[in-house]
């Protein structure tokens, strides 16, 4: 890995809790965001502009946007699926959004009610906007190893759907293992490959550590100079349409990885392990941070 300093993105204030049976106050939601900034975080993927009646627990995107401290710093983006959803963001000034879709045509279908032809289609329009607006967009594609409904998903169909993304306009692409099935091999194929086409700098990579193996994947990852990282705080989130799905990879764990291998982060570790105690505290949710834990011992 050539580069010195990498981008991580802490999405557990959206993807970490938008599951949550439980609707968590406002208040909390800001003190997650502040907190994790506090502790070095500068990209942090703070809420959705989603429907209440499919996401109740994001109903809140406007309140928590304009509760957040304004600092020029730091990126506080939100998730927009739609013009509707990108229509609210800019109202709440938001100046970074993301658009999602998938590499596997049944887990679009169930995620976000549409095909992965009509999703571009409709993220055309998005990005269009948000450009027009100045705002920088980022992409998600899930499903990029296998999907809980139709299995193994081709290198080709990834690409493919991620240089339509970048034609469009997104200037990055999260590559995202949803059922954390993958392994090194399986990366090394998909980014070996992908680097052909699209710049390394414009692809991060969103790995769920269902079988506990996200951090090899980030290792063989950084091999190929990707541009960042998604995770979240004490291992929070999941999905809904992928049974037995765990959450993210660890913000802590990546963290401590990266100390390892001498890349920069400007993220102090013990504060960010004590964002993921207390929240996991307040959410009453086991803490999955395999360094979180091993640190608050040592305490």
């Amino acid at each position: 890995m050539s580069n010195k300093s990498l981008k991580i993105v802490d999405v557990s204030p959206r993807d970490g809790l938008q599951n949550e049976v439980s609707l968590i106050d406002t208040r909390t939601k800001v003190e997650l965001i502040t907190r994790l900034y506090d502790a070095g975080l500068r990209h942090i993927e703070s809420t959705s502009f989603v429907s209440p009646r499919w996401v109740p627990q994001m109903s809140d995107a406007f309140d928590v946007m304009h509760a957040l401290p304004k600092h020029n710093d730091v990126v506080f983006s939100a998730l927009t699926p739609n013009l509707k959803g990108l229509q609210k963001a800019i109202s709440a000034n938001v100046k970074e959004v993301a658009v999602f879709t998938a590499a596997s045509e049944t887990f679009c279908q169930k995620n976000i009610n549409c095909s992965i032809a009509e999703s571009l289609a409709l993220f055309s329009e998005v990005v269009a906007l948000a450009n027009l607006k100045e705002i920088k967009v980022r992409a998600y594609v899930s499903t990029i190893f296998a999907c809980p409904y139709q299995g193994a998903v081709s290198i080709d169909k990834v690409i493919s759907i991620s240089n339509a993304l970048i034609e469009m306009g997104c200037y990055e692409i999260s590559l995202g293992d949803t059922t954390g099935v993958g392994t090194t091999n399986q990366v090394k194929a998909l980014l070996s490959q992908m680097i052909q086409e699209i710049p390394s700098d414009k692809i991060a990579v969103h790995f769920h550590d269902t079988y506990g193996q996200a951090l090899a994947n980030i290792c063989k990852a950084l091999d190929y100079d990707i541009a960042g990282i998604d995770s979240s705080v004490a291992g929070l989130g999941g999905c809904p349409y992928a049974k037995g799905a765990s959450g993210n990879v660890a913000t802590e764990d990546v963290v401590y990885l990266l100390n390892g291998l001498g890349v920069e982060t400007g993220i102090n570790l013990n504060k960010l392990v004590t964002v993921g105690h207390w929240i996991s505290a307040h959410l009453r949710r086991k803490n999955t941070s395999k360094v979180g834990l091993a640190m608050n011992l040592r305490r």
